[in-house]
């Protein structure tokens, strides 16, 4: 009965935070007005170019290629900046784009759709890392793991619905209408994060400092956190991991279960609807699981499941390993936040979560690129094999955390530093 009672209470508490209740209605709109845009933008390409593998292929640029780019960029300007007003203007600058576009499409320049894709995935460089801060600053430490768990199912029930009302909305009403939707939605997601409390004046990163300086200590800072440290080799570990086998999911399905490629689709339904499930459970144990278990759990069953798509040559057993696969990604995107959020002094939010983008998204789009040539003389097995070998020293990896304490580190001022070594000189 007390139990039942504390967990009330903690429950209460969690969502009687102003900051927590804004900003899941706030990403409730930013996830319908991203969706609605993706399929929007991918049906209507594929409509005005024939459906063009090249032109489609070039909308996936757009997309990712600013991860690689300015995730470090964003995260460092997201420690200069205050967090609430750039991911308002961020949301704005957004809908603005969507309405320039808009103007551009009536005038008959279609292929002006792939700048909007560009330039919100800009916008989003800077814009998360920003709300991560504000994680940081509005969220107490023990809601923290539990935030990320409600904010990533929220975006895992999007996965399965937003496919669904994002072809929707384009096939019923065309891209005019869907885009000036998407807009909308960008408001309104604007519009509820100015309810937020004011931006702390005092957190705000140093601006006499240069840019240049500003980046290289976020750097710095990862390299002298140990738990960072780690966490960063895991996560380029996990990132080559997934992208062994990233392309080769389609060959799964033809050539191991020697089924049509039709059959596919229950591979990735069958992925979304674990990922919903996965993310829910991560709500429930959050509080009682630590951050780095949790992360561990995610890795090794992700090793045990790749492995065993590799090697299954039934139709259910393949599927029930997807199954798997999809049900513990949560667990893996809420270890590796929550680690970060405990781990990282307020003034390098940005810059953290700047510099662990790259990692995964450089290592995982390296092996992506090599993985298809190796897929020619290696068989599927030993692929699959591999990524659920690299899955398992990443947890081993982690499991050398479990002997740390997640806690921030003391910031070593290499400005005042270099000052009294300039004095002494």
């Amino acid at each position: 009965m007390v139990q039942r009672v504390k967990r009330f209470l903690s429950a209460s508490d969690f969502f009687g935070n102003k900051f927590i209740r804004v900003i899941l209605i706030s990403s409730l709109f930013l996830q319908i007005g991203v969706w609605m845009r993706n399929f929007a933008i991918l049906l209507f390409v594929m409509e005005m170019t024939n459906n063009d593998t090249v032109a489609v292929s070039m909308l996936y640029v757009a997309e990712f290629a600013p991860i690689l780019i300015f995730s470090v960029i964003g995260g460092t300007f997201a420690d200069r900046w205050k967090p609430k007003k750039t991911m308002i203007y961020c949301d704005l600058l957004s809908a603005l784009s969507l309405l320039a576009i808009l103007a551009a499409l009536l005038l008959g320049s279609w292929k002006a759709i792939f700048f909007t894709t560009l330039l919100s995935a800009v916008l989003s460089q800077f814009s998360q890392p920003s709300g991560m801060k504000l994680f940081k600053q509005h969220v107490p430490e023990e809601h923290i793991q539990t935030g990320m768990a409600m904010y990533q199912t929220l975006t895992s029930v999007f996965v399965v619905i937003g496919p669904v009302f994002g072809t929707f909305v384009y096939s019923a009403y065309g891209i005019n209408v869907s885009l000036a939707l998407v807009a909308i939605a960008f408001v309104l997601s604007a519009a509820t994060l100015t309810l937020l409390p004011p931006d702390k004046l005092g957190k705000i990163g140093n601006k006499r400092e240069s840019f240049w300086f500003e980046l290289r200590g976020g750097f710095t800072y990862v390299l002298q956190n140990p738990v960072l440290r780690l966490l960063g080799i895991a996560f380029g570990l996990g990132g080559l991991a997934v992208g062994i086998i990233q392309p080769l999911g389609i060959f799964i399905v033809v050539d191991q279960l020697q089924l049509d490629k039709e059959y596919y689709q229950w591979f990735a339904s069958t992925n979304v609807v674990a990922t919903v499930a996965g993310g829910l459970l991560v709500v429930g144990i959050s509080k009682l699981v630590p951050s780095q278990k949790i992360l561990a759990i995610g890795n090794l069953f992700s090793a045990f499941s790749v492995i065993g798509i590799g090697f299954s040559t039934y139709l259910s057993l393949s599927l029930a390993m997807q199954f798997i696969r999809g049900f513990v990604l949560p667990f893996i995107q809420v270890g590796i936040n929550s680690i970060v959020m405990k781990t990282t002094d307020e003034a390098y939010v940005g810059r953290v979560n700047g510099a662990f983008g790259p990692i995964f998204m450089g290592s995982m789009v390296l092996m992506t690129m090599v993985s298809g040539w190796l897929s020619t003389f290696l068989p599927l097995a030993f692929m699959y094999l591999c990524s659920g070998i690299l899955f398992v020293v990443s947890t081993a990896v982690i499991s050398l955390m479990f002997r740390l304490k997640l806690q921030i580190n003391p910031i070593v001022d290499s400005t005042s530093n270099n000052q009294q070594t300039s004095q002494s000189m």
